[in-house]
């Protein structure tokens, strides 16, 4: 394999791809770079098993095939390059060379064959959207999932399919947050899969917030996407999602309307008195007013004030501020509407006006 390129067209794609490459692997095959190069184009894979990214570039091809190489070195080595550089890359044997100027790289290779690929698995149905559409669904849910839980089905995001409509849910069993959008989904019943964590953490960094479109397509037990040269699959978590529909309240005997970007604001400042292991803070509310406030174990205090839309009568409960202040981010609008039915009961989070997201978080004992 032989082949001639600008720096960036090199360096580009594996910037795409390198996420998918673990620093510590049992298979020496995964810390390494598919480099696929046929006559007038490269495509670049990277997998760790669970989540495998490609990305495919134009450029000029002198002899075509295959070789794989260390991922992180040559990205290492692509950075420290001239921006503006042309980049030979060569590549016979166990060895390939990389040149440029007056510089010269020799790097170990490992066998094409063994690399793996999921090329041939059966996909169905196109499911078309924009990035930014999608990419705002993800970051408005995706700090709820759970990390490293023995509940492995919690750590990733339900996606669910149903005729003409797209839904995001996450969930740690302290919190869930829910996204709706409403988008040309044909297909006959409603499918839910589970995306793992690592999986969605790299939609975050691929997904432009822009009209550009991504094209989704499921199998039995992996998702594919499509972003133009970019293309991304992953594995399924096999299991079984909470019903998150028993989980959102539908009825509460007590509705706060507040000024969202002022209420998270107070939280926040009276957060600063709270440290990793106590992110507790009480909630007090009155009518047309509420007060925040939070003690941590050296028993100093913070305390804020809110002017709210609130005349439900007295009512005093905990949450943690972390959850608290995630929820309130994800939501657009400038009014938030915060449902409480009692001091044991969850807080319904969501905008005071339009359909937009919806975040649930349950109580603590402070």
């Amino acid at each position: 394999m032989k082949l001639e390129a600008k720096r960036e067209q090199l360096l580009k794609p594996l910037q795409h791809v390198i996420g998918a490459v673990e620093r510590r692997q049992t298979l020496p095959i995964l810390t390494n770079v598919l480099l696929a190069a046929r006559e007038h184009d490269l495509t670049m894979t990277a997998t760790d098993l669970e989540v495998e990214l490609s990305a495919r570039t134009e450029l000029a091809v002198e002899t075509p095939g295959e070789i794989t190489l260390p991922a992180r070195r040559l990205h290492d080595i692509l950075r420290a390059l001239p921006e503006d550089a042309t980049v030979v890359l060569s590549g016979e044997g166990d060895k390939a060379t990389v040149r440029c100027g007056r510089s010269r790289f020799t790097l170990v290779t490992l066998p094409a064959a063994d690399f793996p690929t999921l090329e041939d698995l059966p996909f169905e149905g196109d499911i078309r959207l924009r990035q930014g559409d999608l990419r705002g669904m993800i970051e408005r849910t995706h700090f709820a999932m759970a990390q490293q839980d023995v509940r492995y089905y919690l750590n990733g995001l339900l996606l669910e399919t149903a005729p003409g409509v797209i839904r995001l849910v996450a969930t740690d069993g302290h919190r869930l947050a829910f996204q709706e959008l409403k988008a040309e989904v044909d297909v006959a019943e409603t499918r839910q899969i589970i995306v793992p964590r690592k999986g969605i953490l790299e939609l975050l960094r691929l997904l432009a917030d822009s009209d550009a479109e991504v094209v989704l397509n499921l199998s039995v037990n992996h998702i594919r996407l499509v972003l133009g040269e970019i293309r991304f699959t992953s594995k399924l978590i096999d299991g079984r999602f909470p019903d998150y529909q028993r989980v959102i309240p539908r009825e509460s005997g007590r509705v706060v309307i507040a000024d969202r970007m002022a209420l998270r604001s107070a939280l926040a400042r009276t957060g600063i008195v709270l440290n990793d292991k106590t992110q507790g803070i009480n909630l007090q509310l009155e009518d047309w007013i509420l007060r925040a406030k939070a003690r941590n174990p050296d028993q100093e205090e913070a305390e804020e004030e809110v002017e709210i839309n609130y005349n439900g009568g007295a009512l005093e409960i905990g949450f943690n501020v972390i959850y608290l202040l995630d929820a309130l981010g994800a939501l657009n609008g400038e009014l938030a509407k915060l449902s409480f039915s009692d001091a044991a009961s969850s807080c319904l989070i969501e905008e005071a006006e339009g359909e937009g997201g919806r975040h649930v978080i349950m109580p603590m004992r402070l």
